[in-house]
C-alpha cells in the first residue's frame, strides 16, 4: 500500500484533489505510472468511485499535480487531470479554470509563492496546454486567507475571492479551421459551429440548428446527448485534435450550444430575465450536461464573442466591449474582457472563490495497483 499526501479544495463549482509534485514523483514508478496512481486513488472503474476519493461526477473527479516552476515569470507549473469515473483512465489534454482557482490559493497557503503585503499574484502555467493564468488574492498585511465570503453562481458555498485571468489569448491560432463558421452534418442535418482554441479547444453550435433555444434546463439538453457527442467527434477531426481511428476523448474539444437571451429558470429555481445576460450557453462535460459552465469553456465563449459573423456574435444581445454575461444553468457568469486596440481579446478575467477542505493521506491499495498495471 502506498501513502499519497493530498489537499482537497473547492475552486468555483468544482472540487479538486491537489498534489505537490514532491509527494507524487517518488511514487510513480511503484504505482506503475501516474495514471495508475490517480485511478486507484480516485476509485475509478466504478460509477460511484466507491473505493476512492472521486466524487462520481465530472466536477468532482479532478486532480492537479503542482510544482514550483523554473521558468522566468512563472511561479508554479501544474498538470491537470480529468479522472474518468466509470472507466479506468485519465485524460490529460485539457485545463480547468475552477481547479486553477483552487491552485492559486493552494500555492499561497502551501508556501509555494511569497506573500505580498496587499495583493498576491500567483502566475501559473498549465503544462497540458501551455496556457498561462494569473490568480490575484487579497493578502492585506501579508495575511494568508483561509476563508472568505465570495459567492459564485452554481453553489451556495462561499470562499476566498480569487480573480482568475487567462492571458495570451491574442497569440496562437484562435480559429483552428480558419473559418468563423463551420458546418457539420450529423443525423442528416447541417449544424453551424464556431470552433476556437482559447482557454480550451471548443466547438460552439447554434442552438436553433438542434431545435433548441440554448436556455433549456439540463434535462432537455441530456436528450440531445448522442447528437452532441457525434458533433464533438467530428469537430475534433476538423480542429486537428484527433485523427480517424483515434480513441474518443471526452475532455476536448469542449462542446456546447449558444442562443439569444430569454427568460429561464436556474437549477436552483431562480428566474433569470433575458435582460440580465448577453448569451445563453449550455455545455457538455464528460458525457453529461455541465451543471454550470467550466471556466475554460467560458473563456472560449468570450473569445468566440469577438469573431465577426460567428455563432456567438449572432446570438449576442447588447455590447460586450468590456463585459460578457453568460446565462448558464446555474446562473449568470460575468467575464471581464481586456481587448487590444484592434479589438482582439488579450485576456479574460473571472471572479471566483476557493476554499481548502482538507489535507489528507490517501492510501492506494495494492490490488488496485495490480489491476491498473494489468
Amino acid at each position: 500500500m502506498l501513502t499519497l499526501r493530498a489537499t482537497w479544495m473547492r475552486g468555483g463549482t468544482s472540487k479538486c484533489w491537489l498534489f505537490n509534485a514532491v509527494d507524487v514523483d517518488p511514487l510513480v514508478a511503484q504505482a506503475g505510472g501516474v495514471d495508475a496512481l490517480l485511478i486507484s486513488a480516485f476509485g475509478s472503474g466504478d460509477p460511484r468511485q466507491l473505493d476512492g476519493v472521486g466524487g462520481g461526477s465530472s466536477t468532482t473527479s479532478k486532480a492537479a499535480i503542482v510544482r514550483r516552476s523554473a521558468a522566468d515569470g512563472i511561479d508554479v507549473d501544474y498538470l491537470f487531470a480529468q479522472v474518468a469515473i466509470g472507466d479506468r483512465r485519465v485524460e490529460w489534454g485539457s485545463n480547468c479554470g475552477n481547479c486553477a482557482t483552487a491552485i492559486g490559493l493552494y500555492a499561497l497557503q502551501s508556501g509555494l509563492v511569497a506573500v505580498d503585503d496587499a495583493v498576491t499574484t500567483v502566475r501559473m502555467r498549465n503544462q497540458n496546454t501551455g496556457a498561462v493564468l494569473t490568480a490575484e488574492i487579497a493578502t492585506p498585511g501579508g495575511a494568508i486567507p483561509t476563508e472568505g465570503n465570495a459567492p459564485v453562481p452554481g453553489t451556495n458555498a462561499l470562499g476566498v475571492p480569487v480573480g482568475l485571468s487567462f492571458t495570451g489569448l491574442s497569440t496562437g491560432t484562435l480559429l483552428p479551421t480558419g473559418n468563423a463558421v463551420d458546418h457539420i452534418t450529423a443525423a442528416g442535418q447541417s449544424h453551424a459551429a464556431t470552433m476556437v482554441i482559447a482557454g480550451a479547444p471548443a466547438a460552439l453550435f447554434d442552438a436553433a440548428d438542434l431545435g433548441l433555444t440554448g436556455a433549456e434546463d439540463n434535462g432537455v439538453i441530456a436528450e440531445h446527448l448522442p447528437l452532441l457527442v457525434a458533433l464533438r467527434q467530428e469537430s475534433s477531426l476538423r480542429m486537428g485534435l484527433s485523427k480517424p481511428g483515434d480513441p474518443i476523448s471526452h475532455a476536448i474539444p469542449k462542446v456546447g450550444i449558444v442562443g439569444a437571451p430569454r427568460d429561464y429558470r436556474t437549477t436552483a429555481g431562480d428566474i433569470i430575465g433575458a435582460d440580465e445576460y448577453d448569451v445563453s450557453v449550455r455545455m457538455l462535460s464528460m458525457l453529461a450536461p455541465h451543471p454550470a459552465i467550466g471556466l475554460t469553456s467560458a473563456v472560449a465563449v468570450a473569445a468566440a464573442s469577438t469573431i465577426a459573423d460567428g455563432v456567438v456574435v449572432r446570438a449576442l444581445r447588447g455590447s460586450t466591449s468590456s463585459l460578457l454575461r453568460l446565462g448558464t444553468p446555474a446562473g449568470v457568469l460575468h467575464v471581464d474582457l481586456n481587448r487590444a486596440a484592434d479589438g482582439t481579446l488579450e485576456s479574460a478575467t473571472l471572479h471566483r472563490a476557493a476554499r481548502r477542505i482538507a489535507i489528507a493521506e490517501l492510501f492506494v491499495t495494492a490490488p488496485a495497483l495490480v489491476a491498473a498495471g494489468a
